[in-house]
């Protein structure tokens, strides 16, 4: 999967979007149910709800790009390989489960699975954890999009994600990996782009959470 052949598929998801509709009215909904923690500034919520929804399915396929050439320029792209290949997945062949979800809808949970996959890779490791290289913002888009979904199936959904990375890197030895080189990398002038687009994605759509301690 390249990132333009996601990217591909987004359109043809909006293309079939500004026909129905469809995901628009859900999210509509989905404003006007929002936690008390989750503020949408924007004159009209729902607009606010879909950019960036359609802002964080793009950047799924970005992602795992970096991931990739990051892994790559460190010497460590066998280790980081079932990673890519889980997340390339989700858009390539989804599961039975996925396959009824069409549209724009079904690509936002596809996009879930990928960056909470990403997410909870980085957890599972000591020199990632202890790097700061995931900023509170993607913690926080993550939580957005969990509301979204809705429980319990976002539920489902991060069980299936603990189950692969327990499949994938469930030992005390991927844990302690000294995976620094990873890090410098990812940290390479070079991915400011991402890290930026990660940090202004909320604000860019005027949404903003205030959960006190809760992600300390």
């Amino acid at each position: 999967m390249t990132p333009q052949a996601v990217l591909d598929i987004i359109n043809k998801a909006r293309r079939q979007e500004a026909r129905s509709g469809a995901f628009l009215r859900q999210l509509r909904e989905k404003a006007a149910s929002l936690p008390g923690t989750i503020t949408i500034e924007g004159y009209q919520p729902a607009t606010c709800l879909f950019q960036f929804a359609v802002e964080y399915i793009e950047m799924a396929p970005r992602l795992i790009e970096y991931v990739s050439a990051c892994a790559r320029e460190a010497d460590k792209a066998a280790l980081f390989a079932p990673f890519i290949q889980a997340a390339t997945r989700y858009f390539t062949q989804p599961s039975v489960l996925l396959v009824r979800y069409d549209g724009l809808d079904g690509l936002l949970i596809r996009a879930y699975l990928c960056h909470r996959l990403m997410e909870e890779m980085y957890e599972n490791n000591r020199s990632i954890r202890s790097s700061d290289l995931v900023d509170i913002e993607a913690t926080q888009a993550n939580l957005l999009v969990h509301e979204i979904i809705g429980e319990p199936f976002a539920n489902e959904l991060d069980d299936s994600i603990t189950l692969t990375v327990l499949q994938i890197a469930g030992t005390p030895d991927y844990y302690e990996l000294n995976l620094d080189p990873f890090v410098e990398h990812a940290k390479n002038a070079a991915w400011d782009w991402m890290r930026h687009y990660w940090e202004n994605l909320l604000v860019r759509n005027h949404i903003r959470f205030a959960l006190g301690n809760q992600l300390d």
